[in-house]
């Protein structure tokens, strides 16, 4: 159930930490003899929020007493309602260095001095306890949680921030409103009444018809707010969602909606992220707010359940409703009824009748494998703007990837695997073993599990970068951690295909092998934290193929291999095949969502407020 939140006209006043360009000048002398801390995609977002008033009351990243306060009860120490913390991570390093004037250059990826920082306090906080408050679980399957365990660092800081100038953004800056400028615009507009859709996926023809209804329902113009900071890992990049908001934007009556881009991270905190996205919404003047179902829901858990119960974010919204002076307008999730050629409420579909939808998961498996997206899912334009970026699996590029232990085979057959698919000819394909790799990308590091997991995600980064340029990547390392090897398969599965292939060859067998000598140095000592001797080796749950090189040789998995790929459609022309919808009741019997379905090329009209 979809809900329509109202909030105060024009959000109250806004916190503004830009300083004047003679005091910007003045920090930007001071700050050469300061430490420095580049900040990261989130505390980057972060603070331009900050600055620019976007998270209003906040005047700087919390304070401890603040931070305790919210986790505990969704509340600032003074009691204002504020659900989701907002803090500054660094290591040690780097706070020992600030000295007793506490003073620290917060600066982007180009060492660009973006604000100051006063430090007054910190501390080290409960990551584990935070995740358990804030987001309700500790499963690393909740990319909330998995960020506070595995990437945060281990000290908050606070002080008083002094903001130089707000990050610089290339792409979109006609799209790209603070606040006080969107304010502006809806003066300008002489819109009194706005709804506010939030978004991290692309708009298709169910959210048009919610945001229609919505905007109706509120006797108000629709403002299309979507994140284009940090979401959910694997979603559609935000310049290709862009694209599809700008495409559907002239399919709304004239002159009632208006497009402009939120340099959010999101959390992914379902039921509190709601209530911290309805304030950030206030913040941008905005009298009514959406919250759709399961809002800013991170999926399913490890055990495949959902993190969050897909209405509960709607029932805290209710719950605080005094606080916004919200009233609801409720809407259940959007179907497809194809007997009637029209979306509707779930709840009004008539009994029995056949409902179809897609969900965002079915979405982006269907945009990777190149399969077709049904008209009555999607407006023409949407979806050739979703091709541009996806095209089909015979066209992107892929990442073959080899995990297994030292001496297991992996190399070999990745030079078999390589010379066949050069053979083939048509694509260039890269080799990325990780002995050859190594000199040139990580010649400093060790072998410590942080300085293996930094090596094998240089390996993947390597992979997506080729593979966004559809390129085939041949990787080999041992790449013994579990974590590190799921984060590259989301790294690269963001721009095109990934194959895991584990070379399952039992210990002993390498060991015998041990064509280099390294088992014997390991044994005796000589190489410390050897992979399957005195470090452990995770054994992937996940492969999409398993190699036993003690029945196989490596040009018959090599063959195997090119098998696959062709079976999955990354080699040749792939058999084409509808899209099918998912079923929700009714008729269960297959059916052709292409055939005879009414056209419904236009959405249904509902009168809006020009004004």
């Amino acid at each position: 159930m979809a809900v329509i939140a109202t909030i105060r006209p024009h959000g109250g006043l806004l916190v503004d930490l830009l300083v004047e360009p003679e005091r910007a000048r003045e920090l930007n002398r001071s700050a050469v003899t300061w430490p420095n801390w580049q900040l990261s995609r989130r505390q980057l977002c972060d603070l331009e929020l900050l600055a620019c008033g976007g998270f209003s009351p906040l005047v700087s990243f919390l304070g401890r007493d603040d931070y305790q306060s919210v986790c505990e009860s969704m509340r600032l120490a003074d009691g204002t309602l504020w659900p989701i913390p907002v803090t500054l991570d660094v290591t040690e390093e780097v706070l020992a260095r600030t000295g007793p004037a506490g003073m620290l250059a917060l600066r982007d990826s180009e060492g660009v001095m973006l604000a100051a920082l006063h430090i007054t306090e910190a501390w080290r906080p409960d990551v584990r306890a935070e995740a358990a408050a804030v987001l309700g679980s500790t499963d690393p399957a909740h990319p909330g949680v998995a960020h506070l365990l595995h990437r945060t660092n281990r000290r908050y800081v606070t002080g008083a921030l002094e903001v130089v100038q707000l990050p610089e953004h290339p792409d979109f800056r006609q799209l790209r409103r603070t606040p006080a400028e969107l304010r502006s615009e809806f003066a300008r507009r002489d819109w009194r009444r706005v709804v506010a859709f939030q978004t991290r996926n692309p708009m298709h023809r169910a959210h048009q018809e919610l945001t229609l209804r919505a905007a109706a329902a509120a006797d108000a113009n629709l403002l299309i707010h979507p994140v284009v900071g940090v979401t959910k890992p694997g979603d559609v990049d935000h310049y290709t969602r862009v694209r599809c908001y700008q495409a559907l934007l002239p399919s709304y009556p004239g002159g009632s909606a208006l497009l402009s881009l939120l340099p959010l991270a999101m959390r992914m905190g379902g039921p509190r992220e709601a209530l911290w996205h309805a304030i950030i919404r206030q913040n941008y003047g905005a009298s009514h707010f959406i919250v759709g179902r399961d809002h800013a829901g991170p999926g399913l858990d490890s055990r495949g359940r959902p993190f969050y119960p897909p209405y509960e974010a709607q029932d805290l919204v209710r719950r605080h409703a005094a606080e916004f002076e919200v009233e609801i307008l409720p809407f259940r999730r959007m179907v497809y009824v194809p007997d009637a050629g029209a979306y509707v409420p779930e709840e009004d579909a008539p009994a029995g009748c056949r409902m179809f939808s897609i969900s965002g998961t079915q979405l982006r498996r269907r945009l990777a494998e190149g399969s077709d997206l049904p008209h009555w899912f999607t407006r023409p334009e949407v979806a050739a703007e979703l091709r541009r970026t996806y095209p089909p699996r015979s066209e992107q590029g892929f990442t073959i990837f080899f995990t297994g232990l030292s001496g297991s085979g992996k190399s070999t057959i990745a030079k078999v695997l390589l010379a066949k698919l050069l053979e083939r000819g048509g694509r260039h394909v890269t080799l990325l073993d990780g002995d050859l790799v190594r000199p040139h990308l990580s010649a400093e590091l060790g072998f410590s599990r942080e300085d293996r997991d930094l090596h094998v995600m240089r390996i993947g980064f390597m992979a997506a970068e080729i593979v966004k340029n559809r390129g085939i990547v041949v990787c080999a390392p041992i790449a013994p951690y579990d974590a590190t090897r799921r984060d590259v398969r989301r790294m690269v599965e963001q721009g095109g295909g990934f194959v895991l292939v584990y070379v399952a060859t039992p210990l002993d067998v390498c060991e015998e092998r041990d064509r280099k000598g390294l088992y014997a140095k390991a044994r005796a000592g000589l190489l410390p934290r050897f992979t399957g001797v005195s470090d452990p080796y995770e054994a992937p749950a996940d492969a999409d193929l398993v190699v036993d090189t003690r029945i196989e040789s490596p040009e018959q998995a090599a063959r195997r291999l090119i098998e696959h790929l062709q079976e999955r459609g990354f080699l040749g022309v792939p058999r084409s095949r509808p899209a099918q919808p998912h079923s929700i009741r009714g008729n269960d019997s297959p059916a052709d969502p292409h055939a005879a379905l009414p056209q419904i090329d236009q959405p249904r009209r509902i009168k809006i407020r020009s004004k």
